[in-house]
């Protein structure tokens, strides 16, 4: 028998998203990833000043708006010529405010967005908001652990807030900080923003080490089985992010499905659009030649996210990628995290790429990242500069590529008569969460959901595992709804 469900929206991710998945005799045979809105920041951009590129993406996500702030920095310095000129100071403070996002965003993923797809919270505290209307799990942490998991979830509300705490201190504010700006960084270290800094991050470094990575083992050892479903198209890609005065904390690269390696080039970078809402016209472009011209009319068309592609082919982005590319690219601190996890678990390598595998990628990065700010912090130096002026040139392009929470994002800049004359950013989701490409290849979220087996196809837990996994983020805002389509096979929301 074939069943269509539709699932829409996702709840507990950030922003809207549409699953469709067609179910032959129990498995999903195909799968379809809708973003359901358009914003058009590439457009609102065109004839701004370019360094309100910097402030006005950031709106582009309230969760993670430090990953464009960095990135349109780095996309400015390159156009500006100032990538060789930033002080060590402001590398290492644009570190340090991006690191206490990424912190954030990891502990907001696993405690507030996905846990509750294996933590029985009704059982513990009974039918209370937000825990409910649910899809009911297959619950297998019971009693005292279960419990304690709950009791968890509300410890790790007040640690992000120490997070977010620890950002402003040298981001001026949280969201959309106002720290990170062409040249580097608009505040100056002191021996008391250190201290307090530094006093955040050993609660947080504590809750990481004794509280989130052994919940994430303790749900691994009880759902095994997770560490083979929703494996995904298996190629992992990286930009490499952290720009330090010694190098950058995650390697770039590209990791084929056999875990061989190839380096990046961002000319390989292609967007399609057979199955997007845009003009086919603007189907196969690098971004740096990049267009966003919305068509709603699209035969063929289900998503407002383009299909980004490298080299042609599918690619997942996100915490799995950067520790793989870490572990196949030798670094020994990350190697020692990886092997001593699996180990507890009693997994290899190869179960990584899994759901689960994507649950114990980021708690392993947020030890790798928190440990490794208290490195940066006592490199600072307070009587040095932290920016270098800028100036904005009359003609000039300029990229930047780092790594956000959720995985690899671009940004790209034409400067035309001192204004922006092209702006496009590639977010991690777009990769992740894409459509079909031109040659009808499925996204990453999409191969990750095919060949799933659904016990029930009224409550098809499975599938929102999957998909929250992947932490997707389609950040919130308008919200386009065809009703006289709204109707499709089963109709949920979870």
């Amino acid at each position: 028998m074939v069943t269509k469900i539709k699932i829409d929206p996702i709840t507990r991710i950030e922003g809207h998203m549409a699953i469709e998945a067609v179910i032959d005799n129990g498995v999903v045979k195909e799968a379809r990833s809708a973003g359901t809105l358009f914003r058009g920041f590439e457009i609102i951009l065109r004839d701004r000043d370019p360094r309100d590129a910097n402030r006005l993406t950031q709106r582009i996500c309230g969760v993670c708006p430090t990953a464009h702030a960095t990135a349109s920095a780095l996309c400015l310095d390159d156009a500006f010529g100032l990538t060789d000129k930033i002080p060590d100071n402001g590398k290492v403070l644009r570190a340090l405010i991006f690191g206490s996002n990424f912190l954030q965003s990891h502990i907001l993923h696993f405690y507030h967005l996905a846990a509750l797809d294996y933590v029985d919270a009704v059982g513990a505290l009974g039918d209370l908001a937000p825990f409910v209307p649910r899809y009911e799990g297959d619950y297998r942490v019971t009693g005292e652990a279960n419990a304690e998991l709950v009791n968890h979830y509300v410890r790790a509300l007040d640690i992000r807030r120490k997070c977010q705490e620890m950002l402003s201190i040298f981001g001026g504010k949280m969201p959309h900080n106002v720290g990170i700006v062409p040249g580097g960084v608009t505040e100056k270290p002191t021996e008391d923003k250190i201290t307090n800094f530094l006093w955040r991050l050993n609660e947080i470094r504590d809750f990481i080490d004794n509280t989130y990575v052994p919940d994430v083992i303790a749900v691994a050892k009880a759902y095994g089985d997770y560490f083979e479903i929703g494996k995904g198209c298996g190629r992992l890609l990286s930009y490499g992010g952290f720009d330090l005065p010694t190098g950058r904390l995650f390697k770039s690269g590209v990791i084929s499905p056999d875990l061989q390696l190839e380096p990046v080039a961002s000319e390989n970078i292609t967007e399609d659009v057979k199955h997007s809402w845009y003009a086919d016209s603007s189907s196969g472009k690098n971004p740096a030649q990049g267009e966003t011209k919305p068509e709603l009319n699209k035969k063929e068309a289900y998503s407002f996210i383009k299909s980004p592609r490298y080299k042609g082919e599918v690619c997942e982005l996100g915490p799995l990628a950067r520790m793989v590319n870490n572990y196949v690219q030798g670094d020994a601190k990350v190697k020692e995290l990886v092997d001593s996890l699996l180990g507890q678990v009693g997994a290899g390598v190869d179960a990584l790429f899994s759901v689960l595998g994507r649950h114990a990628a980021r708690a392993l990065e947020a030890k790798l990242v928190a440990d490794t700010m208290v490195d940066w912090l006592q490199t600072l130096k307070p009587d040095e500069p932290t920016i270098v002026p800028a100036e904005i040139p009359d003609q000039a392009e300029g990229a930047g590529l780092t790594e956000a929470p959720r995985g690899s994002v671009g940004h790209w800049i034409t400067i035309k008569d001192k204004k922006i004359d092209r702006y496009q950013v590639i977010t991690p989701t777009a990769w992740n969460a894409s459509p079909k490409d031109d040659k009808d290849q499925p996204g990453a979220v999409e191969q990750a959901l095919i060949g799933t087996k659904v016990k029930d196809k009224d409550n098809p837990f499975e599938l929102v595992r999957i998909v929250r996994a992947f932490d997707p983020c389609l950040a919130c805002s308008v919200h386009l709804l065809d009703a006289k389509k709204s109707e499709l096979g089963i109709f949920r929301v979870v």
